[in-house]
């Protein structure tokens, strides 16, 4: 008998969400070497913001400060983020969904991923057409 995974439905259950996803990011061979050799995330600084950003994005919670956008249309600046870096990064965090949590807040999850990608890829190739202008 296969017992149901649960929903997303704390806080906790966010940060560990976050906590395997970017688990997954820091060893896997497209993004890993983005965020740690390139980016040189801050893991103690990073991860508590990501547990604010999908609190906020999930369930509403104030408390998220930060310019995501910004923060990746600098790294696009040092290091290619096309269709493959986003592709790759969604189809770890929709892996990581799919193997911890299930219900229509997961559901969500995947989707505003899904979203966040599509908006971050928009705006890189904008900034990329500006700056072949300028």
């Amino acid at each position: 008998m296969t017992t149901a995974l649960p929903d997303i439905d704390s806080r906790e259950d966010v940060e560990r969400l976050v906590d395997t996803f970017y688990d997954r990011i820091r060893t896997d061979d497209v993004l890993g070497p983005i965020f740690n050799d390139v980016a040189r995330v801050d893991w103690a600084e990073h991860l508590p913001k990501m547990y604010a950003f999908w609190d906020a994005v999930l369930f509403g919670t104030a408390g998220f400060k930060g310019n995501p956008l910004a923060v990746h249309l600098q790294l696009a600046e040092l290091t290619p983020l096309g269709a493959r870096e986003f592709d790759r990064w969604l189809a770890l965090f929709q892996a990581n969904v799919d193997g911890l949590f299930s219900g229509p807040v997961a559901d969500e999850a995947k989707v505003r991923a899904a979203r966040i990608a599509v908006v971050m890829q928009q705006h890189i190739i904008a900034a990329r057409g500006l700056s072949a202008l300028t």
